[in-house]
């Protein structure tokens, strides 16, 4: 296999990803496969932290919108979040992936509480690290907390795997004509209102450096060609001064 590009990486996973077929819940032949491509990049030496979604149990904005509180629909989201990780944790540990869930909430009997210091030796040891419970904050997304737990823990680039192959001007399941684009500046994302990451995540990647490649998960083998630093997909960096 060829050299990864990156030492440290945020993989962002979406909760429905994990569904596969079905409507809601978490399908164990896909969470099986997630596990498989995340062990054969684990291999090469690379470390590996992940944020998963909890969109496929439980997405707080869909609780508020039908009349639900929002802080309180947010710690639901953020519960669904702490199943999702012990399911890839699981299935991680059953081929053999040392893995620790960090969470932001205090599940202690199930999880690890997050601790900046704790998660990089973690890293640094081998060990996959699955940070959930979000921020611990409600009105803050998944891709926020991704963000954040990359820029404390010095990641060297956010990897946001999809089911769509990249960044587009437009919806490309409404529009023929949608354009991909190769690479978009940060700016470019937050002033066009691109669909990539909320604006909170991506000025925090922004104000921090931290590059964000989108790619889609679905295309076998499209993992480890992320993490070695192939062309797929789009890339958000800093505009070239």
């Amino acid at each position: 296999m060829a050299k990864n590009r990156y030492d440290r990486v945020m993989l962002k996973l979406s909760g429905e990803m994990l569904v596969g077929e079905q409507s809601m819940g978490i399908q164990p032949a896909v969470i099986a496969r997630f596990a498989q491509e995340i062990q054969e990049v684990h291999n090469t030496g690379v470390q590996i932290a992940l944020v998963i979604g909890g969109g496929n149990i439980f997405r707080g904005l869909a609780g508020a919108s039908r009349g639900m509180d929002r802080a309180h629909a947010d710690y639901m989201g953020m519960l669904a979040t702490v199943i999702n990780g012990l399911a890839l944790q699981d299935a991680l540990e059953a081929i053999g992936v040392h893995t620790r869930v960090m969470s932001a909430i205090s599940v202690n009997e199930i999880c690890e509480p997050y601790i900046r210091r704790r998660a990089i030796r973690h890293l640094e040891k081998g060990r996959v690290v699955i940070f959930a419970g979000g921020t611990g904050n409600p009105y803050f997304t998944t891709d926020t907390a991704a963000a954040l737990r990359a820029a404390e823990i010095q990641a060297d680039v956010i990897l946001k795997a999809t089911k769509v192959d990249g960044v587009y001007d437009r919806d490309p399941a409404l529009h023929d004509d949608a354009k991909r684009f190769d690479t978009v500046t940060y700016m470019e994302v937050l002033q066009r209102g691109l669909k990539v990451m909320d604006a909170t995540a991506i000025s925090l990647c922004m104000d921090n450096g931290i590059p964000i490649v989108i790619f889609n998960l679905n295309e076998p083998g499209n993992m480890r060609r992320a993490f070695q630093g192939e062309e797929i997909g789009t890339r958000v960096y800093a505009a070239q001064n």
